[in-house]
Parts: structure tokens; C-alpha cells; sequence
């Protein structure tokens, strides 16, 4: 069968990045959309021409959005914006012809769960962000799906649990393990806001490639139109301590590490360990130890670590 046609957007980006790296690498030629995110009214045209692009024909096409914006502490209007976006992108494609395509909107399973009740939480958790960020990653998988029934395109909201591992923005103020280490490397003590039992899901970025890629597979092979949400973790929870512990055991010396407070704390779930119901095939594969996956995410830094610089090109 002939691969569909793919479009990946926010390839500049942790997430992103892998993706389209994954995909040239299994022979496939994936498009990185040029995006000027910068600039509303431009990203907006950008991202509008490169989607009619990728669903101008008869083909099959996939659409890949991995981009995002900010973190758990980011304010309500940065995400405002984002919204903004994304609806006039959808807005402007919504009647185009296509043939058959699949989107994978990327979400954050820690922010809409964020207040859930009872772990490990799993597809049939009710949601329930903290945070603007939260409340944000919900909003935009509403818009895709009301996007994939006018279009008739089947959907996967992938809700993400904790990435790490090599290749992480690491201007980002999020990843405690790049954070962590980047802290050390340049010399500074590292912050930590919330008790240190604080449990997350940690996903290695290959394992989170490997399965967005499967579950979209999956999702193609069953009936049409389809929409799926599905979690994608790895079932390896880590404390903070733990987190702590394996970057110490990776960088070979001590952290320096504060702890203190901080209002955006309030955001943060105390325990965000994950489960999948859906698709659970997806998940029956042997996954990067979290120690192994810290150790060449540690060393990723050491040897490849830039400048840091503000910069807009996370999206």
C-alpha cells in the first residue's frame, strides 16, 4: 500500500521532530510546514496553504499536529492566541475537497487530567485541568473533532503523558530531566515547587514516536470515519526523588536542588500515573527504562548543549 501523503506540523518542536525524523527514516517524505508563528495573519495563510496542499488530490494524507504553546504556568492569553489559530486554520480548510486523510491532534494528558480523581487515570477519566493549559489542550481537541465530522477525515487526540529524552527544547522552561541537567551543566541550583512524592508518567520520546505512528495505523485499518482518543504512556511512574535520583546516578555527582514555593504549583496534579483502555496493542511493546532513557538524555545534553536564547521556533 502506498505510504499516504503526510504533513507534520510543529516539526520544529520536541514531539514534531521525532515524527518527521521517524518517518524519513522508514522511507517516507514527510512535509515540515514552514511557519512564521511569530506573525498570526502569516502563520495562519501558511498553515492553510500547506493543508489544502497536503489534501488537494484523491490521495490518502495524514496530518500531524505536534505543535503547542507554552507550559502549566503560561498564562490564559498566550493560549488565547493559540486558539485563535488553530480555528482560523480549521475554519479556512473545513469545505475544501480531499480524499481520505487522518489527523493526530498532540494533547497533554497530564494537563487535562491534572485534577481528576483516582490514578492511574485512563480514556475514561473524566478531565479536569488546573490550568489554562489544560483547559487550552481540551478547547483544541473539541475544534479538530468538530473539524473531522464536517470533513469526514478520521481523528486521534493523542493525550501525551510526560516526555523526555534527547532533543527537547530545552529553552523551554519544562522536562525536569532536561531541566535538571541543563542546571547543573550551567552551573546553577534547580528549583523544585512541589513535594518530591510528586509521581508522573514518563514516556521516552522514541516509545511516544513509535506509538503515535502504530495507533494511527490502527485507527486506518478500522472502519471510517473514526475518532479516538487515546493516552499514550508508558506505565512508568517516577517520583520527583526518583527523577532527582536517576540524573544524579547519570551525571555521577549531586544536584543542587532548592526547594521552595511558587503560585503555578496549584496547577500541578500530585499524582498523574496513566493507563490506556484503548488500543491497548499499542502499548504491549517493551519501552525504554526510565534510567536507561535519563542516562542518554543526560548525555544528549552534555555533548549537543547550545547557547540558550529566546526563541520562538518550539511550534
Amino acid at each position: 500500500m502506498t505510504d499516504p501523503s503526510t504533513l507534520v506540523v510543529g516539526a520544529g518542536g520536541f514531539l514534531g521532530g521525532a515524527v518527521h525524523r521517524s518517518l524519513t527514516a522508514r522511507g517516507t517524505d514527510p512535509v515540515a510546514a514552514r511557519v512564521p508563528w511569530d506573525d498570526q495573519d502569516a502563520a495562519v495563510s501558511a498553515l492553510v496553504h500547506a493543508v489544502r496542499g497536503l489534501r488537494s488530490g484523491p490521495a490518502p494524507w495524514r496530518l500531524l499536529w505536534c505543535a503547542g504553546t507554552g507550559v502549566v504556568a503560561t498564562g490564559a492569553e498566550v493560549f488565547d492566541e493559540e486558539q485563535r489559530l488553530i480555528a482560523r486554520v480549521l475554519d479556512a480548510t473545513r469545505d475544501d475537497r480531499s480524499g481520505p486523510g487522518t489527523v493526530f491532534f498532540a494533547s497533554s494528558a497530564g494537563a487535562v487530567y491534572a485534577g481528576s480523581d483516582a490514578p492511574p487515570f485512563d480514556e475514561g477519566t473524566e478531565p479536569a485541568p488546573l490550568a489554562p493549559y489544560g483547559h487550552a489542550k481540551l478547547a483544541a481537541e473539541a475544534q479538530f473533532r468538530g473539524w473531522a465530522d464536517a470533513t469526514g477525515a478520521r481523528l486521534v487526540v493523542g493525550r501525551i503523558s510526560n516526555l523526555y529524552g534527547p532533543g527537547a527544547n530545552l529553552r523551554k522552561p519544562q522536562g525536569l530531566v532536561s531541566q535538571l541537567t541543563l542546571a547543573h551543566l550551567e552551573g546553577r541550583p534547580s528549583s523544585i515547587y512541589v513535594p518530591m512524592s510528586t509521581t508522573r508518567d514518563y514516556l521516552y520520546i522514541d516509545d511516544a514516536v513509535d506509538m503515535v505512528l502504530q495507533t494511527l495505523d490502527l485507527v486506518e485499518q478500522g472502519p471510517s470515519p473514526a475518532a479516538v482518543t487515546k493516552i499514550l504512556s508508558s506505565g512508568q511512574p517516577a517520583t520527583i526523588a526518583d527523577v532527582i535520583d536517576a540524573v544524579e546516578q547519570a551525571i555521577g555527582t549531586r544536584l543542587d536542588i532548592r526547594e521552595g514555593a511558587d503560585p503555578s504549583a496549584t496547577f500541578q496534579g500530585l499524582d498523574l500515573r496513566m493507563r490506556s483502555a484503548v488500543l491497548p496493542q499499542v502499548g504491549d511493546r517493551t519501552f525504554v527504562p526510565f534510567r536507561q532513557g535519563v542516562a542518554t538524555t543526560v548525555d544528549a545534553i552534555r555533548a549537543h548543549r547550545a547557547p540558550i536564547e529566546t526563541d520562538s521556533s518550539e511550534q
